[in-house]
């Protein structure tokens, strides 16, 4: 369904309450744009939060593992 929305002065649209609820956008959320020659693209954002973790820390999970083989009995 194609929709006609209005820029504002601010260069800001609003995207109409039921495409909201559609993709599951939330204030604060965020949208990707694509951008190609004839148009522009708008596809709801996921995010994913990601933990690196450094030599003490895999060093924390191995001795824990270890500990839990330990108590382990068959």
């Amino acid at each position: 369904m194609n929709r006609i929305i209005s820029i504002n002065e601010g260069g800001t649209i609003t995207l109409p309450q039921d495409l909201i609820k559609k993709y599951g956008l939330e204030v604060g959320g965020q949208i990707v744009i694509e951008e190609s020659e004839a148009e522009l693209i708008l596809r709801p954002s996921a995010t994913f939060s990601v933990e690196i973790y450094s030599d003490k820390r895999i060093e924390e999970f191995q001795q824990q593992n270890e500990k839990e083989l330990e108590d382990f009995k068959l």
